[in-house]
């Protein structure tokens, strides 16, 4: 068995991407050699035995060791995005600015995503896995030092003040019935069966896309991400939080019916295109509203809770979209993601998102 180059650089990747991976595939203990596993004997040969060099950078590690080891890196990004999520929501929420934050945010991260993609193909065609390592390994570092010479921050309170304050924030958002129906609608949203892992074996079975135009499909939907992002830090200002969401739902529910038409080359090209762009800015908005609703004091807190919500809500999404793939087929599972879709109006009285923005317009400017 072989698998792809883009398992040799987790460093490059989110680091549960190659961890589920390689926990993913059952070749027996014999051919693990007691599941013990070396990531250089699955480097794919071209005339030559990679498999010794790679050895002698990765080692050999056990299962265990090798879930660790993306376990730690997984939390030390975990962390590190709930740090600068709370940066965006602290500072960007008394400004009315946190749909142009996380534009920024969310452009900087899909375009770093594109880059990343790009020089990981080159270094694994090329097998640099040590020049891969460094790269990986100084990114951190130059985040370590923007935050030390960049970020500045209010002198804390004495630590037992700041605790009881912290900690009556907490009882007083847990007790107010608006955290939770936002909460219950963002799951709701994601929670639509959707068709994204479903859609992957429709481009390769039924359509018979080559795996370097569904790369290039891919792409392409990640720089009209890039545009969606920079289109939404106006509308964040110009247009309601709720008539936005509004519009995303439609837009949703549009954008959901046009994979009905995903046929051929062409057809695919527009819609993923069309798509990438519009479903950046339904993104923007629902975490824009997720933003707005977290209570003072406990900002960052209450917002990774919140993108704990969305994204067990997607991951939940994809296990049932891919389920209904299997037991009925491509067409119905797009008519009943359109529908899920659709019943998210339902529920947008509920929310009310004109409450929460208004709120969030009264919060005091920070003292810096």
């Amino acid at each position: 068995m072989r698998l792809g180059t883009a398992v040799l650089l987790p460093a490059l990747r989110h680091p549960v991407v190659p961890a589920q991976q390689l926990a993913n595939i059952d070749c027996g203990r014999d051919s693990w050699g007691g599941r013990r596993l070396s990531l250089g004997d699955y480097v794919p040969r071209t005339g030559h035995e990679w498999g010794a060099p790679c050895r002698r950078l990765t080692g050999e590690h056990s299962f265990v060791r090798m879930a660790t080891l993306a376990t730690l890196m997984a939390l030390g990004l975990a962390f590190t995005d709930v740090l600068v999520d709370a940066l965006m929501v602290e500072n960007g929420k008394p400004l009315g600015l946190t749909g142009a934050f996380q534009s920024v945010q969310w452009g900087a991260i899909t375009v770093a995503s594109i880059l990343v993609g790009e020089l990981g193909g080159y270094l694994a065609e090329h097998r640099r896995l040590h020049a891969a390592f460094f790269i990986a390994a100084c990114f951190p570092l130059v985040s370590f030092l923007m935050a030390a010479l960049f970020v500045r921050a209010a002198p804390a309170r004495k630590e037992r003040e700041e605790f009881r304050i912290t900690w009556r924030a907490i009882r007083k958002a847990l007790a107010e019935r608006e955290i939770w129906v936002v909460g219950g609608f963002i799951f709701f949203w994601t929670f639509s069966p959707s068709f994204g892992p479903a859609l992957l074996y429709y481009q390769t079975d039924v359509l018979h896309f080559s795996q370097q135009f569904i790369g290039h499909l891919g792409a392409l939907a990640a720089v009209a991400g890039v545009v969606g992002a920079l289109i939404y830090a106006p509308l964040s200002r110009l247009v309601p939080l709720r008539r936005l969401i509004n519009l995303s739902i439609g837009v949703g529910v549009v954008g959901t019916l046009a994979y009905l038409f995903y046929e051929g080359p062409v057809s695919a090209l527009i819609i993923d295109v069309v798509f990438g762009c519009v479903g950046m800015t339904t993104q923007l908005a629902f975490l824009d509203l997720a933003a707005k609703s977290c209570p003072r004091h406990i900002e960052a807190t209450f917002f990774a809770l919140l993108m704990s919500i969305y994204n067990g809500g997607t991951q939940i999404s994809q296990n049932i979209g891919g389920r209904l793939y299997d037991s009925f087929g491509y067409t119905p599972l797009v008519l009943i993601s359109t529908a899920f879709t659709a019943l998210a109006w339902v529920l947008v009285p509920m929310v009310r998102i004109d409450h929460i923005e208004a709120k969030a317009k009264r919060a005091e400017m920070p003292t810096i």
